[in-house]
């Protein structure tokens, strides 16, 4: 019976495991399966958004790609118009506090980018800025600015706009005169601070002869050519090939092509200006001009009208001047020379000593124009002028590599509206043009203006700037 009853317990117990055993396994399995599956879900879910977010890194990519195309033209857009404004704003500021006034927008949309490499601090030609072919025809304004010397410049007729300089209480001044805006500088009839050419000063009845032909020039004073004619050098668009605003020696390089046939004069002619601040308180100008093909007279000057007491200080009459001319070009009644070289002692052309300029005027009702024969040898650089204000202080010597220099002291200057209102009457400035002798080209005795093709013309020019007690 024992036997019996164990038996049974051993069944029992052989037969719960079983079911035990299969509920376990069963409940593994269940589970086994469950977190395979959540395991499978966790995957999946994982792989969708990594994809997910691969979908929009790639989108944002693409779409990136686009906007930074875009953005990068509206930024650039949006930082050229913020540099426009904020040149602007500079410009009516510096304007405001030098009583000038600032420039059209039309004017401003032409200034040059002349102030984009000034912050750099470096002195290397990196540092230059050159034009682009597309703004040869534009109309602007540049400057360069080295220690006390600050010069404006348009390239309409390669011209000097303003320059300033301290007087003797340090109080900077403008000492050219001119106008407020570039765009009246295209209606200017006195070539204030122009290059004037091809041949500077007059040909007397509009006409020359080379090499056995005869040429008619364009007349412009009377029956003769006066600075190259209806529209010379000083009535025309040059290009800006080179600027550097600052550094040890700031420049800008405007060049300009004369096609055959301008104004009457043979031959293509390719023309540079170099304006310079060298040493302190030095401005070098320097214009060249090459023939292409044919040759042709080349005669160039330079014409700005000085006031070393400031543009708008009056007349220029009580300022000294020393010219080494020891002779002169006599003139006839339309100041064409006679062709005669006459000595200046003894005349009211006399300044080989310094005087004032009003001096001996009494005689000349509208005061000199009248060309100097230089000391000195013309193709040698040379002082040849020494200018002087003794109420600011001001000093200007001028050197140069050329025959002559005309003196003109502005006495056709009459209501001209200049810089901040001032209106220019007869003998507000004066100009010293060094140049080949007037009409040179009809006078076989004169120093000869003829260049040949492959030849080339140089003429330099040092003004040095200073202070006297």
């Amino acid at each position: 019976m024992a036997r019996v009853s164990m038996l049974l317990c051993l069944v029992i117990l052989a037969t719960l495991g079983v079911v035990v055993t299969f509920s376990v396994a069963k409940n593994i399995e269940v589970q086994s399966e469950h977190l395979e599956s959540s395991k499978k879900v966790t995957k999946v879910d994982h792989i969708s958004k990594h994809r997910e977010k691969e979908g929009d890194k790639v989108n944002d990519d693409r779409n990136a790609g686009s906007d930074v195309k875009e953005g990068t033209k509206d930024e650039k857009k949006k930082h050229y118009v913020l540099h426009k404004k904020e040149e602007h704003k500079k410009r009516e500021h510096d304007a405001h506090k030098k009583g000038v006034q600032p420039e059209k927008k039309d004017d401003d949309d032409d200034v040059k980018k002349h102030k984009d490499k000034k912050k750099s601090g470096h002195d290397d030609d990196d540092d230059e800025t050159e034009t682009d072919d597309n703004e040869k025809e534009n109309i602007g304004l540049y400057e360069l600015k080295k220690g006390n010397l600050t010069v404006k410049f348009t390239n309409w007729g390669a011209s000097i706009m303003s320059l300033h300089f301290p007087d003797k209480n340090g109080k900077s001044g403008d000492i050219v005169l001119g106008y407020d805006s570039v765009k009246s500088y295209k209606t200017d009839k006195v070539y204030f601070g122009a290059t004037v050419g091809r041949v500077a000063n007059r040909i007397g009845k509009a006409h020359f002869k080379l090499n056995g032909k005869e040429y008619k020039t364009s007349a412009n004073d009377g029956k003769n050519t006066l600075h190259g004619g209806k529209r010379g050098f000083g009535d025309v668009v040059w290009a800006v090939k080179k600027h550097k605003y600052d550094g040890k020696k700031p420049y800008i390089v405007f060049t300009y092509t004369s096609p055959d046939g301008d104004q009457g004069f043979p031959g293509e002619l390719i023309v540079t200006v170099t304006y310079k601040l060298v040493k302190d308180n030095e401005l070098s100008v320097v214009m060249k001009a090459t023939p292409k093909d044919k040759a042709t007279p080349v005669n160039l000057a330079h014409h700005t009208y000085w006031n070393l007491g400031g543009h708008n200080s009056g007349d220029i009459l009580s300022e000294e001047i020393q010219i080494l001319g020891s002779r002169y070009t006599p003139v006839d009644g339309e100041l064409i020379p006679t062709g005669q070289i006459s000595p200046v002692k003894g005349t009211p052309y006399d300044f080989l000593q310094p005087r004032h300029i009003k001096d001996n005027m009494k005689d000349l009702k509208t005061g000199y124009d009248i060309n100097y024969c230089l000391d000195g040898k013309a193709d040698k650089m040379r002082k040849i002028v020494e200018l002087v204000d003794k109420k600011s202080g001001r000093k200007m010597e001028l050197s140069a590599n050329q025959p002559g220099l005309q003196f003109y002291t502005g006495g056709m200057l009459k209501d001209i509206k200049g810089k901040n209102g001032m209106v220019y009457q007869a003998f507000a400035g004066l100009c010293l043009e060094t140049q080949s002798y007037p009409d040179s080209v009809n006078n076989p005795k004169f120093p000869s203006q003829i260049v040949e093709p492959g030849k080339n013309y140089k003429h330099n020019m040092l003004f040095r700037f200073s202070i006297v007690s």
